[in-house]
Parts: C-alpha cells; sequence; structure tokens
C-alpha cells in the first residue's frame, strides 16, 4: 500500500489508503466521461479516463467525431508511478468540484488537441445505486452521477479550429465507481461457468438523457422490456424511471414521476431521429420534451471500453507494452448506419456481448451516443431551446416499434 495525495484529505471511506481497494475483482474502476458538442457544427468531443486498481492501470480516450467520421486516441500507463489524473498527452483537472474542470489534450499523432473548461450547468443528479448479481455474485456494485453542461475553450483537429463558447456549446459528463461490467479479456471464460442468469425480465431499450436550456437543465433514465413496459434491468444498466430537472444553480424544479414517451426511427433502422416526451412531476404538472437528433449517432467500441478497441485485442485497463505510456489511434467511417464492425483480434462473425451493449459483429450495428436539439416546455406552457445528449439503444426484440 502507498500513500496518494487523495490521502491528505480527511475523506477516507475505509481503513486504507486511497491506493488500495479492499476487493481483487479486475472489473472494480472508477473513472469520468465527458461530452462536448455543437449540434449546429455537427461536431463531437467524447473523452475520459478510467482507473483500475487492481490491474494498476489508467487509461482514457479521446474521440472526435466529425459529421460521422470518428477519429479516437486511446492512451494508458501504470497507475501507481504517478496519481495525477494525467496519461501522456492528456489531463483531467478539477478547479471547483461538482462544477468546473479543465480538460486537456496536447499535440499528438492523431492531430487532436484541446483546452476546454468543462462548465456545469445546475448540480449532478446521483443516479439510483446500481446493483446486480449473477448466480448469487455481484457483478455490478457501483454509483454514478450524471450532469449536464456548457464549456468554453479551443479544439483544434488537423488544421481546424473550434472556438468552444458557453451558451453556443453545450456538454454532459459522469462519473461513475465501484464494480462495472466484466470486460474481457479481464473476465472468465464464459465457457467454463454455468449459463448467467439473470434477475427480472431483461431490458430492451435504455433512454439516458441530459439536457440544458438557459433556464431549466436535468438528467432522466428509463428502460423497458421487449413488451415495452418499464423495467429495472437487472443488469449493468439498472434503474426504473427518474430524474430531476433543476432550475440552473438555485437547485431542484421538479422530481419526474411518470413517462409517456414516443420514439422517431430513420426508415426500417434503429437510428433514432427523435424523442417526444411527456414527463409529469411529483406535483403532477406537466413537462414537454422534444428532442431532434441533430446528426448520426457515434459508436462507443473504439473508446477502449470493450475486449478488440485496442489494437492488441485489449482495453484500457490491459498493459500494452509500457508501463510509462502506450497510445495508439484509428479511424472509423460511420458515415452510413447501420454497418458492420468487427474489433481487433476477432474473426467476423465472432459474437461479444461487452457492457450490455449487444454488439454481434455477423449483425450490422449502429451508434448509440447522440447530440440533440432540444425543447422543454415548461408547466406554463413557456418553451425553452438548448440541446441534449441522448443514449438510447435498442437491443433484440422490442414490440412497440416491431423490431424483431
Amino acid at each position: 500500500m502507498e500513500l496518494t495525495p487523495y490521502d491528505e484529505l480527511p475523506v477516507h471511506q475505509s481503513p486504507y489508503p486511497f491506493s488500495y481497494v479492499p476487493v481483487s475483482d479486475y472489473s472494480w474502476d472508477d473513472g469520468y466521461w465527458f461530452g462536448v458538442f455543437s449540434p449546429d457544427d455537427g461536431v463531437y468531443l467524447s473523452t475520459g479516463m478510467r482507473i483500475n486498481p487492481n490491474t494498476d492501470m489508467v487509461g482514457g480516450y479521446a474521440l472526435f467525431i466529425d459529421h460521422g467520421r470518428q477519429f479516437t486516441l486511446r492512451f494508458n500507463r501504470s497507475w501507481r508511478r504517478d496519481y495525477a489524473l494525467r496519461v501522456g498527452p492528456y489531463s483531467v483537472e478539477v478547479l471547483e468540484p461538482l462544477k468546473r474542470l479543465r480538460l486537456r489534450l496536447d499535440e499528438n499523432d492523431m492531430g487532436l488537441s484541446f483546452d476546454v473548461e468543462w462548465q456545469g450547468a445546475c448540480p449532478a443528479y446521483l443516479e439510483p445505486h446500481h446493483f446486480a448479481t449473477n448466480r448469487g455474485r455481484p457483478t455490478t456494485d457501483q454509483s454514478r452521477y450524471s450532469q449536464p453542461g456548457t464549456a468554453e475553450g479551443v479544439i483544434e483537429f488537423r488544421g481546424k479550429r473550434f472556438d468552444v463558447r458557453p451558451g453556443q456549446w453545450s456538454a454532459a459528463r459522469d462519473h461513475s465507481w465501484g464494480l462495472y461490467a466484466e470486460r474481457p479479456p479481464l473476465a472468465p471464460d464464459s465457457a467454463l461457468l454455468p449459463p448467467p442468469v439473470r434477475e427480472g425480465p431483461g431490458r430492451a431499450m435504455r433512454l439516458w438523457c441530459q439536457f440544458r436550456t438557459d433556464r431549466y437543465s436535468g438528467f432522466l433514465v428509463h428502460h423497458e422490456t421487449a413488451e415495452g413496459k418499464p423495467v429495472a434491468s437487472g443488469d449493468v444498466f439498472s434503474g426504473l424511471f427518474n430524474g430531476r430537472i433543476y432550475e440552473g444553480w438555485k437547485g431542484t424544479a421538479a422530481v419526474m414521476a411518470g413517462l409517456e414517451r414516443e420514439f422517431a426511427y430513420r426508415g426500417d433502422s434503429r437510428v433514432l431521429d427523435s424523442v417526444d416526451l411527456d414527463v409529469t412531476d411529483t406535483e403532477g404538472a406537466p413537462w414537454r420534451m422534444r428532442y431532434d437528433i441533430a446528426a448520426l449517432p457515434w459508436v462507443p467500441y473504439t473508446l477502449g471500453y470493450t475486449a478488440g478497441s485496442w489494437k492488441d485485442g485489449g482495453t484500457f485497463n490491459t498493459f500494452h507494452g509500457s508501463e510509462e505510456l502506450a497510445i495508439e489511434w484509428d479511424e472509423l467511417d460511420a458515415t452510413e448506419q447501420p454497418f458492420h464492425y468487427t474489433p481487433y483480434g476477432f474473426e467476423p462473425g465472432e459474437a461479444k456481448d461487452d457492457m450490455g451493449l449487444g454488439m454481434d459483429p455477423e449483425k450490422p450495428i449502429n451508434g448509440i451516443e447522440y447530440m440533440a436539439r432540444f425543447v422543454m416546455t415548461d408547466p406554463e406552457g413557456t418553451e425553452h431551446p438548448g440541446a441534449a445528449h441522448v443514449e438510447h439503444m435498442v437491443r433484440g426484440r422490442y414490440e412497440p416499434y416491431g423490431f424483431e
């Protein structure tokens, strides 16, 4: 065990220093995801890092999406040699906890750099605790908070400069920690174990949204079964419908209690085109939300979470030949969706299902992360325009929209 800079603070939750977690599971990790985007420019920056104490690795990514083309820089190193929130050219600096952070990427071979201050638009929302088991063994035991925001700074990519201005650009983020999804190759061979037994009827649809307007901002999450019934899912993405609307930093404007939803898809695909939500709060007041998708969704498989997202077949939790810095990048053409995708190290037809995303190289996939133009109509009938991040996935059969 070693002391870390975080041990200076009187906030310990166990009788150990922060360099040690009292579980040996390789699925225990802690980290951030950030989004900075402009629906008008068709540009999205997705970036983050995660620390895995039990593999002694810290890894991350910077994904730049320009009108459907994805460019992903991935990096990792040994964690205990340097506890700073920094991996090679990438760093995260906490300027004001739960409000402002600085995201920075210095020059690199991919041609992407940025220096952006991420700014919360309202308080962070602590989602209900995520817990799931398989045959009595906890497979998810995790906390996550989510927060919409805006951003300020500069993004540069191969000669293009984007001036990120508050209000004109929107932002989103989450921070999660605990036992997360088992991520091959750091997971048991499923052939050596009995078939998994999941809790509950299972999830077919996931909707996870962060939205921001000049006056109101907030978060919601909703899951449904294949029959279109609300469900807590029983997998890594757990939780019944919940959410909150904030009036800036003044505090809670509404706690969500009821939901009616309508999706529109592009043609016969599962690519989302728009979302209409009628939300009822705990006081019975109605809030209407309209999400108009501004661009094709981006695909999270290149970030580093899943097996084969790194060129050697690993993830950002695995060792890539250097404890000091491993770094690589690639490009993915997602301008037409759905499309076929095969992770590094796999042959076409090898099925994989990491993080519950339902990826199978035998079948075409589409992205699940969207940026949207957003309009909220409050209970008085006033419209508030803004922007939103929408995560939406439909896996397998989903009867309300005829998906098999």
